[in-house]
């Protein structure tokens, strides 16, 4: 395995696990073996613990996602709502301008039939 800059990439050919082979003809072999599988193990656990620092890392990040969609939601409700209260006072406003212009004109023409009937 080798490291990058971005993070870390695994690479594995044929030649690296022929170049990881151990070999039991010596008395030195058990030692080399212990030493291999040390370092196996080794390089094993630092690519777990890269892969936790990213796994942490993009969970970090969902989590800001996520809030600043509900933060992003919850403003887009304020203004919607805003909007809605601004265009119901403006709809009852000009039901009672409405109302009061018609009561107007009712008023005005019972005036000529009142001065009619008096005449009368």
């Amino acid at each position: 395995s080798y490291m990058t800059s971005g993070g870390f990439a695994l690479s594995s050919s044929a030649a690296d696990v022929a170049a990881a082979t151990v070999s039991f003809t010596g008395g030195s072999g058990a030692a080399d073996a212990l030493t291999a599988i040390d370092k196996a193990i080794s390089t094993v656990s630092t690519v777990r613990a890269n892969l936790g620092a990213l796994q942490n890392r993009f969970d970090h990040t969902i989590n800001n996602l996520n809030v600043a969609v509900e933060n992003l939601t919850a403003s887009e409700s304020r203004i919607r709502d805003t909007d809605m209260a601004q265009e119901m006072t403006n709809f009852t406003k000009s039901q009672i301008l409405s109302q009061a212009g018609t009561a107007m004109l009712s008023q005005a023409n019972q005036a000529p039939q009142g001065i009619l009937s008096l005449l009368q």
